[in-house]
């Protein structure tokens, strides 16, 4: 019987991915970002008008205040004329903040052989661009817990610089905030979260109403299962490491429970009537660039909901 291998201790494995991450990141950063503005230039300006609201002074709604947010945001001669807080929202502040957030946990570093972009890469790639496009069109762009939106033309350089100085843990989800009512968000991730994390986050970030889209990043290793013969898999964000003698053999019931999880997701981001679909990182980065870009003016419904044929 084989001796299983020894496991580094938790401390080995947060240097490891310390280290790795930095050094990894700091050296690929200039590439991701020329990438981001190369695709950012190749996608064709005026896919939709995005309504602009000059200098954001104009009031744009009440909504309810939501348990969370700072009490210096409610509107108390609105609220006292009702038995409920409301806050009051500025059409700029409403209709023109778009926040993006890119997994950047351990386990999007993995790229399989012979791809280009791992999917950390891709993420950035795309993050990158889109919000070039989006302040090339007038929208403000901010990232979760990490940068205030911004309508800066410099939009990139302060995406990279903002992730670069970043010290706070790697989640894999976005942390807990309430955007407007009609913000948007933008989620990259690879999404094997539990279901229940998945579900919370969810929660949280529409009880404004706000609405958004989970794209979940994958490698093309990640979809096919393309392993034979005696194989470690290793879990990088401390889940321990598991052998598999004929690797092969596993691969039906893989791939059975990746569509029952992106079935499982699928249905909480319908019941909010947010979208939720997959890019495999061998595929363009443009597409995902476009068909986000582009998706941003479908009407709020059934349409959120529709397959978007960028992945399973």
């Amino acid at each position: 019987m084989a001796q299983a291998p020894e496991q580094p201790n938790k401390e080995t494995l947060a240097v490891r991915r310390a280290d790795g991450e930095s050094r990894t990141l700091a050296a690929s950063l200039p590439r991701l970002m020329l990438e981001a503005r190369r695709i950012a230039n190749n996608v064709t300006h005026g896919l939709h008008g995005r309504r602009r609201a000059g200098a954001g002074e104009n009031f744009w709604q009440y909504r309810r205040f939501v348990s969370g947010e700072p009490a210096t945001r409610v509107d108390w001669r609105r609220s006292a004329r009702d038995d409920h807080l409301y806050v009051r929202e500025l059409e700029w502040e409403a209709a023109h903040t778009v926040w993006l957030w890119p997994d950047r946990s351990a386990s999007m570093a993995y790229a399989s052989k012979g791809v280009r972009d791992s999917k950390l890469e891709r993420a950035l790639i795309v993050t990158f661009a889109l919000a070039e496009l989006l302040v090339a069109g007038g929208e403000r762009v901010g990232i979760p817990g990490l940068m205030n939106p911004t309508s800066n033309n410099n939009v990139i350089d302060r995406m990279a610089q903002a992730i670069l100085h970043d010290t706070t843990s790697r989640d894999s989800l976005p942390p807990s905030f309430v955007p407007s009512s009609l913000a948007e968000i933008v989620v990259l991730s690879d999404f094997w979260s539990p279901l229940g994390e998945i579900r919370q986050m969810l929660s949280g970030l529409s009880s404004s109403g706000a609405h958004g889209s989970l794209v979940q990043v994958v490698d093309p290793a990640e979809e096919s299962f393309p392993f034979s013969g005696r194989i470690e898999f290793v879990e990088p964000e401390g889940g321990g490491a598991i052998t598999a003698g004929r690797a092969e053999t596993w691969a039906a019931d893989y791939v059975a429970l990746v569509a029952a999880h992106r079935d499982q997701i699928r249905v909480e981001t319908g019941t909010l009537d947010w979208l939720f679909s997959t890019h495999t990182t061998s595929r363009s980065a443009a597409e995902l660039l476009l068909f986000l870009h582009a998706g941003m003016t479908t009407a709020k419904g059934a349409e959120r909901g529709t397959k978007t044929g960028l992945g399973a």
